[in-house]
């Protein structure tokens, strides 16, 4: 008996541990919640800025999906949202509006140049969509709020 044990002991070999590969993606540094803190539209040769003393203007990334939404501050009234999907190869974001009250511009995708500097995020780029009558380009700046 204990010759049998010896034998079937001996016959089962140790298999060599497989090597893993562990693959590690670089963080995405645009994830996260941001404030807008500065917004610019150039139309023809008309520049305004955004008035932000009175609306909050948030846009939220995970790792595929962007939205967006303006509160006025003390009422309801102004409020709107959107959303969708995004791409982000180096530093060309593209973002896929498939959530929006304005018909013309579901399916439309915009393509931004996008920069991260610490906690700021320059997003910037040419928004056009003769559909909707929108042709301009956009600069916005936004703070990390988580």
């Amino acid at each position: 008996m204990l010759a049998l044990i010896a034998l079937v002991s001996c016959g089962e070999k140790e298999k060599p541990k497989e090597k893993q590969i562990v693959v590690v993606e670089a963080k995405n540094e645009i994830m996260g919640s941001w404030l807008l803190v500065y917004g610019e539209t150039r139309t023809a040769d008309i520049v305004e800025v955004k008035d932000l003393s009175n609306t909050e203007f948030i846009k939220i990334l995970n790792e595929d999906h962007f939205a967006f939404f303006n509160q006025k501050k003390d009422t309801a009234e102004g409020f709107y949202g959107g959303g969708g999907t995004y791409a982000l190869k180096g530093n060309v974001y593209t973002e896929r509006l498939d959530y929006i009250g304005v018909k013309e511009l579901r399916g439309h995708e915009f393509t931004f140049d996008i920069e991260v500097k610490g906690d700021t995020l320059i997003q910037s780029g040419i928004e056009d969509v003769p559909e909707a009558g929108i042709k301009r380009h956009i600069v916005e700046k936004y703070v990390r709020i988580k």
